[in-house]
Formats: C-alpha cells, sequence, structure tokens
C-alpha cells in the first residue's frame, strides 16, 4: 500500500504554536521533506525530533517531488514542512500535493499557523471574504495582470511583501488601488509583532521614515460594491447607447435582452433606453 504525505504546519515565529499532533506525526513518519533543512534542522532540534530529513524547494521541486512520489509508493510516509507556516500556500508544496493526487497518493493536513489568516483575523477589516495573492509577480506582464484584477477586488485583499521592498508596493498600490484602508501585519506571534493600520499613502510614508524589519502582510480593504457600480456605470458611459446595445446584439443576445442588459449596466429604467432607440429611428 502506498504511503502517506503529510502537510505539516510549523510555527510562523512563536516555537508554542507547534501542535502536538506535529511533533508526533513528525518522529513517526519515515521520512520529512524540508524547504530549508539548515533552517528546520533547528525546529527538529528544538522539539528531540530525529526523522531523517531532505530538501524539498522552487529549485528541485519536480525532480524532487518525483523521487519522493517513488517512496511513498513503495509504502514510506512522508511529512512536508516549510520554512514557517503550511506548506502549500505561496511554496511549492502545491505541486507536490498535485503529484500525490495524480498517483493515487493519500494527501492529508496537519493544521496549524498560516501567516495570511493570522494577519487576516487581526487586521481589523472584514474577513468574511478574502482574496489571497501571496507575493507580487515579479514579472511586469503577470504583475500587471494581477493589479489589474486587485483594482475591481471587493474583496479583502492579503498579500506578502519583504521588508526592503514595502515602501516601492505600498507606493504602487496607492498608485493602482486609491488610498484605500490598510493593516500593514509584521513579526506575527513574536515579541515585536505589530499591526500598523493606516490608509495605503499614510503607510507608505510612515515606513519611508520608518525602516520595517521582518516579512510582512498587507491586509487591505476590498472595493466598495456601490464604488464598483459606479465605476463600471462610467465605462460603460463612454459608450454610446447605439454602441453598447450592439455590443450584446454581437454576442447572440436578442434585442429585449440587450436592451435590458444595457439599462442594468447604465444604471437606468428599461424604458429609458426604449424610449431613445424609438427616438433615434424617427
Amino acid at each position: 500500500m502506498p504511503g502517506t504525505l503529510y502537510l505539516c504546519a510549523t510555527p510562523i515565529g512563536n516555537l508554542e504554536d507547534m501542535t502536538y499532533r506535529a511533533v508526533r506525526t513528525l518522529k513517526e513518519v519515515d521520512l520529512i521533506a524540508a524547504e530549508d533543512t539548515r533552517n528546520s534542522i533547528k525546529l527538529l532540534n528544538h522539539f528531540e525530533i530525529h526523522t531523517p530529513m531532505t530538501s524539498y524547494h522552487e529549485y528541485n521541486k519536480y525532480e524532487k517531488g518525483r523521487k519522493l512520489v517513488e517512496k511513498l509508493l513503495e509504502g514510506a510516509d512522508i511529512a512536508l514542512i516549510t520554512d514557517a507556516g503550511t506548506p502549500g500556500i505561496s511554496d511549492p508544496g502545491e505541486e507536490l500535493a498535485a503529484m500525490c493526487h495524480e498517483a493515487g497518493i493519500r494527501v492529508t493536513a496537519v493544521p496549524g499557523a498560516a501567516a495570511c489568516i493570522t494577519a487576516l483575523t487581526i487586521s481589523g477589516l472584514p474577513t468574511r471574504r478574502f482574496a489571497f495573492e501571496a507575493f507580487l509577480p515579479s514579472d511586469k506582464k503577470e504583475r500587471e495582470y494581477v493589479l489589474e484584477s486587485l483594482e475591481k477586488e471587493s474583496r479583502t485583499i492579503v498579500l506578502y511583501e519583504a521588508p526592503h521592498r514595502l515602501v516601492k508596493t505600498l507606493k504602487l498600490l496607492y498608485e493602482r488601488l486609491g488610498d484605500r484602508r490598510i493593516s500593514v501585519c509584521r513579526e506575527l506571534t513574536k515579541r515585536h509583532e505589530t499591526v500598523y493600520q493606516s490608509v495605503l499613502s499614510e503607510a507608505a510614508a510612515y515606513y519611508e521614515q520608518n525602516a520595517p524589519k521582518g516579512e510582512c502582510v498587507l491586509v487591505i480593504e476590498g472595493l466598495n460594491r456601490q464604488e464598483l457600480v459606479r465605476q463600471e456605470q462610467e465605462r460603460w458611459a463612454d459608450m454610446s447607447i447605439e454602441e453598447h446595445m450592439e455590443h450584446y446584439l454581437s454576442r447572440g443576445m436578442d434585442r429585449k435582452e440587450a436592451m435590458k442588459q444595457t439599462a442594468k449596466d447604465r444604471g437606468v429604467p428599461k424604458r429609458e433606453i426604449y424610449n431613445y432607440l424609438e427616438k433615434q429611428k424617427s
């Protein structure tokens, strides 16, 4: 029988957040796959875990992933850990989990800390609906695609950022999203944990004067739904009613439905669109 892949969460700063189940699992599995063995050995030594360890990271995830899948198919149980937090969240753990599912190997989680959830819950911003984007892409085209989607995002946004890029990112977000509310969460679960609540423009100015330390999680207010509707209406207003109707008619929509959708887009009664079109005929 194949073994099991355990996705084991580890502390994001405070060692007391390590769960009893995570310690037991790491002691019982046959092998631990770690993002950085030099970093993880400190954690394992602290909890007196002597299980063999191997590296699994962004730069060997496919080659090493295949080897780990082979071991799992032979019956070995393997635990995957990241440097901090939950494997598979903004790290190559998602690739290994997908490979295991494809091979028919059981994948389970040993839950624990996750920086994105920790920051969201203490941010003071709405938590019911949120969009997690991890780090903004370094590739210019990919980053532009993400920023365009965030401009219209009505859910609370959660991003990761390194301290040396924080000010640049805050300025970019202010430029693209406007002066939305933000909570900058740093040093989560550690002694010097801070939550700086402000708006994007003020946050950028603050961290220019106060150099940040430690990894940061940015929790940003989503676009107000009324504002989103207003922006959509403004976009359609730049188009003539005839062009607006043709937009839907060319997609196979009948005239009645096209009028209904055009009126909805522009925030006006359908009768207004009908009367305008009839007037144009005469």
